[in-house]
Formats: structure tokens, C-alpha cells, sequence
């Protein structure tokens, strides 16, 4: 939406209404069809049907009921205080009036611009032109809004409407407030001040290090270096420090607070900081010097963490490399003198390079042995052209040079997550509960058909045991099924989240984790650079800290929220461009692996992508087909069963890319070639 009005937080029950009590709350829809309201008793889903003429953010009364032996449903019973103000949406001329459709698919309701109202004349509007509109009335149950033109934003020849509706849809911010970047165009790099200001930043920037991104980056939070020594290994990971020009309670600091993380979508990133702190000031930029957290850590010949501290630093990269320029050193395939190297010697950043690679070896099997899960997965990233067209997809797969990268993050997030859980320090830890039972029993039937598990094995699956887990990953790796397994068993973990104490992480196998390592683009990381700090500086109980643990519940949970957000978004709009590559290509037969069962079809994804279509039942030509939810199947009235796991052939018979859908079909019989 656009901008808000703020309303009252939750005040708890306000009484009774004919024998029902009365809750007031704030209204969080996060997808259609699915909100929560949040109360001083607790945060309370929303009954179908039950939103009503409400819209997110809104203070609402809620009355609590209970269907079908569920736990406590919320119905909103009216509207207290309004929360949206103005929103962006497509205007349609419906003669006498006009009418404008919000892009945030949540808001369930179009509203009309009155045939007195001549803003859209005044302004230039035409029928499908994107516009900011304000509310004059709000909606209420039995009649629509009314709005007033504020602006025209553009054409739809010059917006892209469907990545504009997965931004409002997912509720992620537009440009900064003025505060916000007045504050940030006052920020100056003095790192030379910075280190005369007190004594405890140490000066590193004598000493080698650099940094690894993908080749379209622009920030660079993290710089690495590692060297073998007598008895084992030095490592050294240095984090942008973000926290040094982002005040608490700054209007920097609100806005970043409010965004929670950056988000990555298809097209743009949404970034937690204007681009004078994320691609400037707290940009590790080779050649320039620049403030950092430092973790540096002293491991034994087989990884193993032997002592590790946290310093506040400057530093100085050496080299800004892509993955792919990593990927081909360690590969032998690249010579160390073409390294792009802005400062000493190219040899010694190989020889960092080449101690990473070791080191990051010798982590993986540590963290196995220890009972961390590594689901391998692949990510697809729709190829736009210069005016935003899909012209092809690129699948990014884990590499040494990623996994380099990776486990000196990971080493360095659980050094901090340890030093302050053995002080009991309370800030943002990344937490990672074990699986429900259940939801892992669940895969059984597939898994057993599958022939990949049996006998006391299963159980020991069944109950989370992650040497079990370790076992079928394994031998599931390299087979037509390991896509499948890895995402049967994705879906059954619980999320992970940011808690105010550490709980461990299961995944992991770690018994202390936090995210330290990427202030740029998560909050959560920023709450634990301002905790390390404080732990340093002996002031863990001044009055920063006590402000920050006030708000720490409520920081964690909105930090877990935006990041299911900004996730979310970035899948939508990888899907809304994937649904146009494909709209472009009807008629076109591609073979695929069944990965999702349901009672209207199956979804295939396609081999060459990693594109997922719906092959709908219909399409099927089997006559009725009997779903069996147990075994994830269909089988149709001749006897022919259609599972996940299944290899398919199918043809793309359409695309709507709003809704970032594929629309399967099966090739028509016909003569061989």
C-alpha cells in the first residue's frame, strides 16, 4: 500500500458484545485469503470470510470463534482506526465511472472515482494507466470505496504492472523518507577519525584480504582471507560496519527497522538502505579503505574452531572477484596472474583462495559428522533483456567457490552466536526448531515406494534423526528422485526464525547460530553487531541496550516477516517472468519431473528451467481420477497412476503471467519423426 495512517497497537479484550468478547487488535493480511490479527492475548488467524470490510494494518474489533475443533479463529466485527491512506493501482474507465484496481492483490476490492470527480481528466489518465489514488471513503460490507486521483504514475507500456503488483502485494516499501536520506547523503567515509575516535578499533588494513560475490554485484559486506599455519588455520572474515553510521532510533535506523531485510526480485532489488551506505560507505570496495566487524578465528588441521574473537577494524580489500573467476582457479582452469587483483600480490590472494577452498572442505565434513543437513538445491534466475523481457534462464547450482564463501560465513555467524549465548547476551539469534514428527511421517509412503527407505530406518526419519536425513540425501544424490526427496524433506522442516534467545539450530547442527555477516541487507544482523559492540565496550546494560531488549520480541518477529516477505516476493516475480518466457513459447514440448500432486492435476517441472507448469487433470484424458493423498497420486480409470517422481513429456499450452502461472498439456499422438 501506500502511505499509512498509524493506528493503535492491540489493547486486548475491550469487552463483551451479546455474550462475546471483544478483542482489538491490528490486522496483518499476508497473503489472500490469509491474515492474523495481533492482540495483547496473542496473534489470533482470521476465519474465512472473516476479514470483511477491513484492509491490513487496520485497528479492528475481532470477536474469537472456534470451527471444526480449530484452535480460535478471528472474525473482525468493525474498524477502529485505518490504517491506508492511498494505494497504487490500474484505472478503468466503467462509463459514467472510473475505477481503479489495487496491485496489491490482498486488498479484495476495486474502488470507483465518481463521475464529479474530474481528477482524472485533470491529470491525463487513460484507461490502464498506473495511478497513486486516494481514499475518500473506505469500503464497507455492503458498499465499494471511493477514491480521488493523487497522481499518475505511467502508462502500462512504460510500468511493468505485474512487478508492480508483486511489490504491493507483499507490502514492500518504495523510495526512502526525506529524513532518511538526508541522513544518509550527510554520511562520510573517515576511517582515519574512526580509528583515532577510541582505541578499540585495531587497524587491519596492512593485511590481505577480499572479496567474493556474483559477477552483478554491487555490495560488498564481506571480505575473507585464510592461510595455513603450523598448526592448522587462520581465518579471517571482516563484515561492513553497517552499525557505525545507522544510529539507534535514527530515521535511518526506523526505515531499515521497518524493511527488516532487502529483497532480491527478478528485476530490482528493494534494499534496507539507501544506495550511499549499501553500494558506498559500507561497500568493502577493493583498493578503499573501510570499517568492518572482524571475526578472527584460529582452527586445528581438521577445522575445528580453537579460539576466535570479534574486533571492530579497518580494513582494505585487495580484490573484488566473481564466483565464476574462483570457481576457475580452484579448478586449475585460470592462472593467479588473471586474477583482477586492485592491490599486492595476485599469488598470496590465490594461495587465500586456495586455504579457503581446503578449509571450507574440512567444514562440511565437521558439520556432517555433527548432524547438519545440506539440501542441495538449484536456484533459476529469469535473463531480462535492457527493457525488462525474459530472454532465457540461468541455474545457479552450489560450487566450490560458493561453498568457500558459505562456510567462512558460517564459521564466523556461530563464533558471535557462541561468545554471546555463553554471556547470555540477548539480541536477534537464527533459530531452527526440529521437524514435527508428523509432517516427516508424511513422506514415508512416497519414500518406502520410492524404495529409499524401510525397516527401522524409517522411524529413526520419522523422528528427525539428521544422520537418518544425512543417509537418504545421499542416496537420493545423483538419482532421477534427488530434486524430489530434497523437497519432500524441505517441506516438512519448520522455518527458521529470529528469536530474542538462542534455541540452536537444527539444520546446522549448531548449538548457537546468529546472522552477523550481511548488515547491508538484514536487520537482524545489525541488532547483533550492536550487542557485540556493547559486549566489547562493557556496556551491555547501558541505555541503548535496554531500549533495544525492551523491543527485541517484537524486532524479531517483524524481522521474520519481512523476510518471508521479501522470499515470497522474489519467488513471485521469478514466476511472473517465467510465466512471459513461456507465454512465448505455446506449442513447445519439454520433458519434466512431477514434483507436486493435487486433486485438479500435477505440477511438472521442466527439465531445462526448473520451470513448474500445472498439468491439469483435464488435460489428462484418463476419464475421472482418484487422488490418494497418502501416496501423493492420481490414477486415472484405465489403471494408470501418475506420482510424483514421474518422468513426463508435456506442451506448453498457455501462460498468465499476473499470476505467474504455466499451463501444461500432453503431446497429441501422432506419427514418429
Amino acid at each position: 500500500m501506500g502511505r499509512t495512517r498509524r493506528g493503535s497497537y492491540g489493547r486486548g479484550p475491550r469487552g463483551r458484545r451479546g455474550g462475546v468478547q471483544v478483542h482489538v487488535g491490528v490486522l496483518r493480511v499476508i497473503r489472500p485469503g490469509n491474515a492474523v490479527v495481533e492482540t495483547d492475548e496473542g496473534s489470533f488467524p482470521v476465519a474465512k470470510g472473516g476479514i470483511r470490510e477491513a484492509m491490513s494494518g487496520d485497528e479492528v474489533r475481532v470477536s474469537l470463534v472456534r470451527r471444526g475443533g480449530q484452535d480460535k479463529l478471528a472474525v473482525v466485527q468493525g474498524v477502529i482506526q485505518r490504517a491506508s491512506v492511498d494505494f497504487l493501482g490500474v484505472y478503468h474507465v466503467l462509463d459514467p465511472l472510473g475505477v481503479v484496481v489495487p496491485l496489491d492483490e490482498r486488498v479484495k476490492r476495486d474502488f470507483f472515482v465518481l463521475p464529479e470527480d474530474k481528477s482524472p481528466q485533470m491529470l491525463g489518465v487513460r484507461d490502464g494507466d498506473v495511478v497513486l489514488a486516494r481514499i475518500v471513503e473506505y469500503p464497507q460490507r455492503h458498499s465499494a470505496g471511493v477514491v480521488t486521483l493523487d497522481r499518475r504514475v505511467g502508462g502500462k507500456d512504460k510500468i511493468d504492472v505485474n512487478i508492480e503488483s508483486v511489490l504491493a502485494s507483499w507490502g514492500l516499501a518504495g523510495g526512502f523518507s526525506p529524513a532518511a536520506l538526508a541522513e544518509a547523503g550527510r554520511i562520510r567515509v573517515d576511517v582515519d577519525a574512526a580509528l583515532t575516535a577510541g582505541s578499540s578499533r585495531k587497524d587491519l588494513r596492512d593485511r590481505c584480504c577480499l572479496t567474493i560475490d556474483p559477477a552483478d554485484a554491487r555490495d560488498f559486506d564481506d571480505a575473507v582471507f585464510a592461510r595455513v599455519t603450523p598448526g592448522g588455520y587462520e581465518l579471517e572474515v571482516h563484515i561492513a560496519d553497517v552499525s557505525h553510521y545507522l544510529p539507534w532510533d535514527s530515521s535511518l535506523d526506523l526505515e531499515a527497522r521497518a524493511r527488516g531485510c532487502s529483497a532480491y526480485l527478478v528485476d530490482r532489488v528493494v534494499p534496507m538502505l539507501p544506495d550511499q551506505l549499501c553500494n558506498d560507505a559500507c561497500s568493502l570496495r577493493p583498493g578503499e579503505d573501510r570499517l568492518a566487524m572482524s571475526v578472527l578465528a584460529r582452527l586445528d588441521r581438521r577445522g575445528r574452531v580453537r579460539s576466535c574473537s570479534v574486533v571492530r577494524s579497518a580494513i582494505r580489500s585487495r580484490a573484488r572477484l566473481s564466483y565464476d573467476e574462483v570457481e576457475a582457479l580452484i579448478q586449475g582452469e585460470r592462472p593467479a596472474g588473471e586474477l583482477g587483483v586492485a592491490e599486492g600480490s595476485s599469488d598470496e590472494i590465490a594461495d587465500a583462495i586456495r586455504s579457503l577452498d581446503a578449509l571450507a572442505s574440512l567444514r562440511r565434513t565437521l558439520r556432517a559428522q555433527r548432524g547438519s543437513i545440506d539440501f542441495e538445491t538449484k536456484e533459476a534466475r529469469v535473463r531480462l533483456d535492457e527493457r525488462g523481457r525474459p530472454t532465457g534462464v540461468e541455474i545457479r547450482e552450489r560450487t566450490r567457490a560458493t561453498s568457500l564463501v558459505e562456510e567462512a560465513m558460517l564459521v564466523a555467524n556461530e563464533c558471535v552466536a557462541r561468545l554471546l549465548a555463553e554471556e547470555d547476551v540477548p539480541c536477534a539469534y537464527r533459530v531452527h526448531e526440529s521437524p514435527f514428527p508428523d509432517s516427516l511421517r508424511k513422506t514415508l509412503p512416497l519414500l518406502r515406494e520410492l524404495e529409499l527407505v524401510g525397516g527401522p530406518e524409517a522411524e529413526e526419519l520419522a523422528l528427525g534423526d539428521p544422520k537418518a536425513t544425512q543417509a537418504l540425501l545421499a542416496r537420493a544424490r545423483g538419482t532421477r528422485n534427488e530434486a524430489l526427496v530434497s523437497s519432500l524433506l524441505l517441506r516438512a522442516q519448520k522455518r527458521a526464525v529470529y528469536l530474542p534467545q538462542n534455541q540452536g539450530h537444527y539444520a546446522l547442527g549448531a548449538k548457537a547460530y546468529c546472522h552477523f555477516t550481511s548488515p547491508i541487507r538484514r536487520y537482524p544482523d545489525v541488532l547483533v553487531h550492536r550487542a557485540l559492540k556493547a559486549r566489547l565496550d562493557g556496556k551491555l546494560d547501558g541505555r541503548e541496550q535496554r531500549a533495544i531488549r525492551r523491543q527485541l520480541p517484537q524486532l524479531c518477529r517483524s524481522c521474520s516477516e519481512r523476510e518471508r516477505a521479501a522470499e515470497g516476493a522474489a519467488r513471485a516475480s521469478q514466476r511472473v517472468k517465467m510465466a512471459e518466457l513461456y507465454l512465448g513459447r505455446v506449442g513447445e514440448r519439454f520433458s519434466g519431473v512431477v514434483v507436486g500432486c493435487e486433486r485438479y492435476g500435477l505440477f511438472v517441472m521442466l527439465d531445462e528451467s526448473c520451470a513448474e507448469g500445472l498439468l491439469p487433470t483435464r488435460a489428462i484424458d484418463e476419464g475421472w481420477m482418484s487422488f490418494d493423498e497418502e501416496r501423493q497420486c492420481l490414477t486415472g480409470e484405465s489403471g494408470r497412476v501418475w506420482q510424483l517422481g514421474q518422468r513426463v513429456v508435456v506442451v506448453v499450452t498457455g501462460a498468465n503471467p499476473p499470476q505467474g502461472q504455466i499451463d501444461l498439456g500432453l503431446p497429441k499422438p501422432g506419427p514418429a519423426t
